[in-house]
């Protein structure tokens, strides 16, 4: 079932979600709705504020094809991206580390806008899966963007919110006008 995603502007967007605490069906079946949810959007991440439910779950699917994940460890051992797409999963913990470099971004919750944003190259992620199996995931490119971007809306915050202060004065405009038509 196709979900509503909020806009910039719905207060959802602002909250730092509570921890999931039981892994029931109603949880898989919205995880199953978001994930149909993203892949109609054409996104690669969709968390469960975008969706206006405030909890720490999140759904991700990169394309096996794609090139910046060079290297990726779940549990120590070396992975391609297929042995584990879809994931989903809760309660995430993230450990970014490594250089920092920009990478322009995008947002289902903030459409027409993208951006350049500086995060570190790679991340240790201690992850929830749905069965109730906790993995470490090691990993960069993509996936590591795309894990501390979504993981950024379990606590509230948007990627419009890490970018440089020039960026932030040159979408100033943009971004009241999305919230006005939210």
């Amino acid at each position: 079932m196709l979900l509503e995603i909020v806009q910039y502007g719905n207060p959802v967007l602002k909250e730092k979600c509570r921890p999931v605490e039981h892994l029931d069906a109603s949880l898989k079946d919205l995880a199953n709705n978001m994930l149909e949810t993203m892949y109609a959007a054409e996104g690669v991440g969709l968390a469960a504020p975008q969706v206006n439910v405030p909890v720490q779950l999140v759904v991700i699917d990169i394309p096996a094809e794609e090139e910046s994940v060079t290297w990726l460890k779940v549990d120590g051992e070396d992975k391609q991206l297929s042995d584990i797409m879809p994931l989903k999963f809760i309660n995430p913990v993230l450990e970014p580390y490594g250089p920092m470099h920009p990478c322009h971004e995008g947002c289902l919750s903030v459409l027409k806008i993208r951006a350049s944003v500086v995060r570190p190259d790679f991340v240790k992620a201690t992850l929830t899966l749905l069965d109730g199996k906790r993995v470490t995931i090691d990993c960069n490119g993509l996936l590591a963007r795309c894990l501390q971007h979504e993981c950024d809306h379990l606590n509230g915050i948007l990627f419009v919110e890490r970018v440089s202060s020039a960026q932030k004065i040159t979408l100033r405009n943009k971004l009241k006008r999305l919230a006005i038509g939210y």
